[in-house]
């Protein structure tokens, strides 16, 4: 793994057919993502759904939250087979699966690991230390869910394995081409397809990470998480493999979630 990238790269042309590439390729990467985010965001902005309303406007009330997830992942599954950001992209080699899914594995344990009940008991400091100003909301600790919208008894099966399914595959394949396809190289140049990513840059690497972090309520473990993938994918040069290694992560927490009630963590 290089420190340093000691590739020159020619700026593009304002307009020229290397800008407009660019151009494309970015939002090949981005709009799956802003789509999945955008959704949610306009579905809260035009109180459709229970819970999203405030002081002053009542909600609608016209779509569950299981009903609308179902409907963003459809339509980011339509939007990430249409945009085919893995286009840019080598396929997948296939001696990096197994390391990729130890990854995931590993990474599962690091999110639940200091909010677990055998944390708790043997060191009930750290786990109140972590819960309080290392996961969102922080100055306290988090309230006990004893359920969920997406909980099999409350919406069925069927719409538990809609969220099982954009949680485990959908999200993770966006969310790897957006953060370590496209913004970790395009953090450096708005050239981005021309960066060497087996090449580590400290500065982009860190603000990634610590982006991606801020986007989650696990927000030290979002931290981690980042700049473990990121330096996966630096490592193998292979956007495929990080993919497994986050289909893993969140396919094993949301089998977790499932089996023990933790919906915390969905």
């Amino acid at each position: 793994m290089n420190t340093t990238d000691t590739k020159t790269i020619e700026p593009a042309k304002k307009n020229s057919k290397k800008a407009k590439r660019m151009d494309l390729a970015a939002y090949r990467h981005a709009v799956p993502f802003v789509l999945w985010l955008g959704i949610v965001l306009l579905a809260n902005m035009m109180h459709l759904t229970e819970g999203s309303e405030t002081e002053d406007i009542k909600s609608l009330n016209i779509v569950s939250l299981p009903v609308l997830y179902a409907i963003r992942t459809a339509i980011c599954v339509v939007a990430l087979l249409i945009c085919r950001p893995w286009r840019y992209y080598g396929p997948l080699n296939p001696k990096n699966i197994l390391p990729a899914i130890g990854l995931g594995l590993g990474v599962f344990v690091i999110w639940i690991g200091l909010e677990t009940e055998f944390v708790k008991a043997i060191c009930p400091q750290l786990a109140n230390l972590y819960e309080t100003w290392c996961v969102k909301p922080f100055g306290s600790l988090r309230e006990p869910l004893e359920s969920t919208p997406y909980a099999p008894s409350v919406c069925g099966v069927f719409m538990t394995s809609i969220r099982f399914i954009g949680s485990a595959f959908v999200i993770s394949i966006i969310e790897e081409f957006f953060w370590r396809g496209y913004l970790l190289r395009t953090a450096r140049t708005p050239d981005f397809l021309d960066i060497d990513i087996g090449a580590l840059h400290w500065p982009s690497f860190i603000i990634v990470a610590a982006i991606f972090a801020i986007e989650h309520n696990e927000v030290l473990a979002g931290f981690i998480c980042g700049i473990v993938y990121a330096l996966f994918y630096i490592k193998t040069r292979d956007i495929w493999a990080a993919s497994i290694a986050h289909i893993t992560t969140n396919a094993v927490l949301g089998i977790y979630v499932l089996a023990t009630g933790k919906y915390i963590f969905w």
